[in-house]
């Protein structure tokens, strides 16, 4: 529960149809197996206790009576359970019968959940025995079990008091396909955990489809969203059962299981949602008091174990079948966003500044992508190559072979005498290797490009990208500064894939560029600020700021998540701890929250570029903040972490 995280599971258990005692002992046998892995949260299938396929065995008072007595004999059973569970069984209420969920906690009835839409087509008859609970439908039941009075209402949500995020709804199966389902209200009124027992048979196709529609409403409602399939032990007369049970989350398939009986487990993020819901402002709530029984149950705090993938580059794609599209897609975002602003301004040609790294590789490619796209030629784009006191051979040389497989206009130009003449001007010593010997070159680069777009009516490309912008890791008017800044929404993991991407996609057709791509990959990330030694490299960025793995992933949850510092370090310790040890990734965290801070001024007025992401910095629209904020209490958290 520590940190948002909610242990849960959807449980198929083997039943035997109209066998009231044999399912129960299933049932709390089951429950039992959740507890022990640490489960706080269970649905099972819709009427399990007495088996879906009854038929006209429910109008019998004897599998009325056996289905009380079996929800007694799992209350009894179960009452040390720290677990709110949802089970099916059928429940007379005034002369007539419910399909109702019943909600248990340590064994007591918290209170029964009526189904609402009664599906009567194809192998499903319920309302030839069921009567429908709509919201309209509440009622309290005088000593169902002999000990107090439940509430039956559909509209109910359970509340915990020590996790005030973590508020449960549930529905039944069809309630799920209706056009207006129970949930989209239970969401409105706060529910951020769906429950659903259901019994959907299977068919051709139906396992996308019920996929679909569940992770669909969980991302539409923004939402944890469990469903519990019947499964073995139903009567296979004329359809069959698969016991598909889900595990969604906001729209992502975090669990599943078909075919079998037994638990299918993971944890839900209930702070993630309750943040994303406070983010969405067309999430429209209504209050929960209106009409919408809430009851109270307490789960004693404890830390959930964590087994649900968290990804260690949460930006990049990690499905190989679908690498291409994605790899596609952000490409031609980017280059769509520059062919338009190169045709609204008339430019004549696209200037980029060409180091032979990654971020300017990647924006002279995207470049190439918008030309091709106006049906322009590759020598519009005019490739500027500035070597000066820490350009290696190396980098120099990729610079110029790239820009000659692409098609590019070359223009080599030294900038190490300007340099040095400013350096006179200011009075800056060349032995000095500070902030102001690195920021002048940045600086006389900028100026040199803004002038070459000048001579030639065109626009300077930026190459600065999301991970750089976040930690301030450019020079402020240097190359902070462009026309358009083509990566500004992509982070430096996602540079490093889409370049690697293209070099893997270039293999068969120009084999010369896929070389020179795959040695820039394996060139360190440099500024190349400071003179060479012995011909290397002297300024690594990783050595200096910290691993952009590390970054990115503390963006990604720090900044687009709302995570405090100390929910952001355990899940880096889960998705990363392998490759980092905890005090390494805290102190490459402690750098980010006193970077991302420090730096927002350079954010605060950056030149446009294309979103591509979930994640942005652009003033103007994903992020708004102060220059002047401070960063005492995300730091005075972290230092209680040590």
């Amino acid at each position: 529960m520590r940190d948002g995280f909610i242990k849960v599971a959807a449980g198929t258990p083997k039943i035997r149809v109209a066998d009231c005692r044999y399912n129960a002992e299933q049932i709390f046998t089951l429950m039992r197996q959740a507890a022990e892995q640490g489960v706080r949260v269970l649905v099972l299938p819709e009427l399990c206790l007495t088996g879906y396929t009854c038929g006209d065995l429910f109008l019998q008072d004897t599998l009325l009576r056996g289905a009380l007595e079996g929800l007694a004999t799992v209350l009894e059973a179960t009452r040390n359970l720290d677990m709110l569970t949802a089970l099916g069984l059928p429940v007379e209420i005034e002369g007539k019968l419910y399909n109702c969920a019943a909600v248990i906690h340590k064994g007591a009835l918290l209170g029964l959940v009526p189904k609402q839409y009664l599906p009567n087509y194809g192998e499903f008859y319920e309302q030839r025995w069921f009567t429908s609970g709509g919201p309209g439908f509440s009622a309290r039941l005088d000593n169902l079990l002999g000990d107090g009075r439940p509430v039956v209402c559909a509209r109910q949500i359970f509340v915990c008091d020590t996790l005030p995020e973590l508020k449960v709804g549930v529905e039944i199966c069809e309630d799920l396909w209706a056009p207006d389902p129970p949930c989209r209200e239970l969401a409105q009124r706060g529910a951020t955990l769906m429950l659903n027992l259901s019994a959907s048979d299977e068919g051709v196709g139906k396992t996308q489809y019920r996929r679909q529609l569940v992770a669909g409403t969980s991302a539409r409602l923004v939402c944890g969203y469990l469903y519990a399939n019947a499964g073995e032990g139903e009567s296979t007369t004329d359809v069959v059962f698969p016991g598909h049970n889900m595990i969604a989350e906001n729209g992502v398939l975090l669990a599943e299981r078909r075919f079998a009986s037994g638990l299918t487990v993971s944890e839900i993020d209930v702070q993630r949602l309750a943040y994303e819901r406070r983010r969405i402002s067309t999430f429209t709530t209504v209050s929960a008091a209106d009409g919408c029984p809430s009851v109270s149950f307490s789960l004693q705090p404890a830390t959930t174990t964590l087994t649900r993938h968290i990804a260690p580059m949460p930006f990049v794609p990690e499905d190989q079948g679908d690498r291409a599209e994605r790899c596609n897609e952000i490409l031609y975002i980017a280059a769509q966003g520059l062919r338009k602003r190169l045709e609204h301004t008339g430019a004549k040609t696209a200037v980029v500044g060409l180091s032979g790294g990654l971020d300017s590789t990647l924006a002279v490619l995207i470049t190439g992508i918008a030309m091709k796209m106006l049906d322009r030629p590759a020598s519009d784009i005019i490739a500027v190559t500035m070597p000066c006191f820490g350009t290696t051979d190396r980098t120099k040389s990729n610079a110029v072979l790239l820009a000659e497989r692409l098609g590019c206009t070359l223009k080599t130009i030294d900038i190490g005498q300007a340099v040095k003449v400013h350096f006179g001007d200011i009075g800056q010593s060349m032995d000095n290797h500070d902030v102001t010997f690195e920021n002048s070159q940045a600086r006389e680069r900028t100026q040199v490009l803004m002038d070459i777009a000048n001579q030639n009516q065109g626009l300077v490309i930026g190459t600065g990208d999301l991970s750089e912008l976040a930690l301030g890791w450019c020079t402020y008017n240097g190359d902070h500064m462009s026309m358009y800044a083509v990566n500004a929404g992509i982070p430096k993991t996602l540079v490093r894939h889409l370049v690697s991407f293209i070099s893997d996609d270039k293999a068969e057709e120009d084999r010369q560029l896929s070389d020179v791509l795959s040695d820039i990959l394996d060139t360190p990330v440099s500024p190349e600020l400071l003179p060479v030694i012995e011909g290397q490299i002297a300024q690594k960025t990783e050595d200096l700021v910290g691993p952009y793995e590390l970054h990115d992933f503390y963006l990604y949850y720090a900044i687009r998540w709302g995570f405090p510092p100390r929910k952001v370090l355990r899940m880096a310790e889960q998705a990363l701890g392998k490759r980092y040890d905890r005090a390494v990734l805290l102190k490459w965290l402690k750098n980010f929250y006193r970077r991302f801070f420090s730096q927002q001024f350079k954010r605060s007025c950056l030149p446009d570029g294309p979103k591509v992401g979930s994640v942005a910095l652009s003033p103007r629209g994903d992020w708004r903040m102060p220059s002047d904020g401070v960063a005492a209490l995300w730091l005075e958290e972290l230092e209680g972490l040590e």
